[in-house]
């Protein structure tokens, strides 16, 4: 850990963090360089993940809040996917500690390739055609179901987690890109939470690190927010399908080679 005291060191987690927290905000997926700029360091996976947590809560919060500013979230439609999302994210949390995670890290990469040539080949996947706002809280049953699975994944895992809710909010409920934006944003914001006290509780977090990236990561979120939101669909999907497949071949390369 003596590599922490070296001042090159603070000022890449500050530019990393401000990259991943305009990815974050964006589309998702800034754990792809916030991980492994964690685990050059030298911290342990598991506190990487712990600490990475952390700093991600930061950005989430920001960028859930800016959607929200914006009238693109309504919390009071969703308590019910938040409900599913706490829970799922404490049981991935702990799962992680128990299970054999091979399977997963060789499956995972085939899930987000497959997202991304979906939003490729599909126009109304990562689009706001035939979609419109919500005016009522969309169906429970579907709203715990997909909290439920997303949260435990996050919990367990995370990578692509962005992209994941907003694919799904808008296959499940048509809603338009930027709402389905806010939702995945709220919803990560709550398993990332979660998910860091189950990791403080087990010891591993490093809080300082973590501070210092997140507050980077809250700049960037915010920057990131504002871009999606006046910049809109021409400018998330194309950055949506690259990041995305830039998680798959960062998975692809790390599982099988």
């Amino acid at each position: 850990m003596e590599l922490l005291l070296e001042p090159s060191n603070w000022a890449l987690l500050a530019v990393i963090g401000l990259i991943a927290g305009f990815i974050d905000a964006v589309v998702g997926g800034g754990g792809l360089l916030s991980i492994p700029a964690l685990l050059t360091l030298g911290i342990a996976p598991h506190t990487a993940l712990g600490t990475n947590k952390l700093a991600a809560s930061f950005g989430s919060s920001m960028a859930a809040w800016t959607y929200y500013r914006q009238h693109l979230f309504k919390p009071a439609f969703w308590y019910m996917a938040f409900i599913a999302t706490f829970v799922g994210a404490i049981l991935g949390s702990l799962l992680v500690y128990l299970l054999d995670t091979q399977w997963l890290e060789k499956i995972l990469p085939l899930l987000i390739i497959g997202i991304a040539v979906y939003s490729l080949v599909s126009p109304n996947a990562i689009s706001d055609t035939d979609c419109q706002a919500l005016t009522q809280p969309p169906p429970r049953q579907k709203q715990g179901l997909q909290g439920l699975i997303l949260g435990a994944y996050d919990g367990f895992a995370g990578p692509g987690i962005g992209a994941f809710w907003t694919v799904s909010a808008g296959s499940l409920y048509k809603l338009p890109l930027l709402h389905s934006c806010g939702l995945a944003r709220a919803m990560t914001f709550t398993s990332n939470l979660t998910a860091l006290a189950i990791f403080a509780w087990l010891g591993q977090v490093q809080w300082q690190i973590g501070l210092w990236m997140g507050l980077c990561m809250m700049l960037g979120s915010f920057i990131g927010a504002r871009c999606a939101i006046k910049l809109g669909l021409p400018f998330i999907r194309p950055l949506f399908v690259l990041i995305v497949l830039a998680i798959a071949a960062n998975l692809v390369w790390s599982a099988w080679f």
